[in-house]
């Protein structure tokens, strides 16, 4: 994907290392006394390392790069001590980048490791990083338990949130690399085992195809799923009616005109919730 990143001109570059301890991402290292970016998956391309050096050997340019990495980065930082992780924390808060800041806190959740950053603090990003309706804040949830052996209770299988295809991005971390479910909005309400016959193990996106606007925001958005988050697979789950169709139909232009190719599978439900056909088209 083309994205900017940091660029270091290693003739300008004294080897100073200053740039180093102000890369909250450690993406730079000092190799053979020159200052290197070690990974395009580390640099987050938001330059907080620009200010630190002396002679100007560090600029920002827009090129073909790997996607930045946020899980990568934590599995790096947690290791450098709750100093740096607090840094980093403060620095993707600051710089407004709240999709990455969701899943770096998942993480420190998911391996047992401290958030630095006092819940007041944290509950100051949820209401500033943000900007426009809260209900469109991405966030990525825990993974799910199993059900409830004892009381028999279902639990939710939806793994984040938005889920409207005019809501998600593309470029959230919950959708990279992973299986895509695109379903019609009515199929939750007629399908009774929605979450665990068809959402278990997907992200999630949903559409109307007929009373939504914006079908060609849709088709760059799935085509955007399929080359830049590089998703694996597209599940399409529709209804009967004709109308439901077109979501089909957009994922399809959107396929064909993508670069990568992904397995597509088609599902389509009837009135009652019973699965009348299931094709990879």
């Amino acid at each position: 994907m083309k994205r900017k990143i940091i660029k270091i001109d290693h003739d300008k570059c004294t080897g100073c290392g200053l740039c180093m301890p102000n890369c909250p991402e450690g993406a730079i290292q000092m190799i053979d006394g020159k200052a290197r970016l070690v990974s395009d998956l580390f640099c987050d391309g938001l330059g907080a390392c620009l200010g630190h050096c002396p002679v100007g050997a560090i600029t920002v340019e827009e090129r073909e790069a790997e996607r930045y990495d946020e899980r990568k980065v934590m599995e790096n930082i947690v290791k450098q001590g709750e100093n740096v992780i607090r840094a980093h924390l403060s620095h993707l808060r600051d710089h407004k980048q709240d999709e990455y800041l969701q899943e770096a806190i998942s993480f420190l959740n998911e391996n047992n490791v401290h958030n630095p950053i006092q819940e007041k603090e944290m509950n100051m990003t949820h209401t500033t990083v943000h900007s426009g309706c809260p209900g469109s804040q991405s966030m990525k949830f825990y993974e799910p338990e199993k059900q409830n052996k004892e009381t028999g209770k279902r639990v939710s299988r939806l793994t984040h949130w938005p889920i409207q295809l005019h809501l998600m991005s593309p470029e959230a971390p919950q959708y990279q690399g992973k299986d895509v479910l695109l379903a019609a909005d009515c199929t939750a309400f007629t399908i009774g085992s929605f979450h665990e016959d068809f959402l278990k193990g997907k992200a999630l996106a949903i559409a109307c195809p007929k009373l939504d606007d914006g079908h060609e925001e849709y088709i760059a958005k799935i085509k955007a799923l399929i080359d830049d988050a590089k998703i694996n697979t597209l599940t399409v789950a529709i209804m009967q009616v004709p109308c439901c169709g077109g979501l089909l139909t957009m994922a399809k232009t959107a396929t064909s005109q993508a670069s990568r190719k992904v397995p597509v599978k088609c599902i389509v439900i009837g009135l009652q919730g019973e699965v009348l056909s299931e094709d990879w088209v």
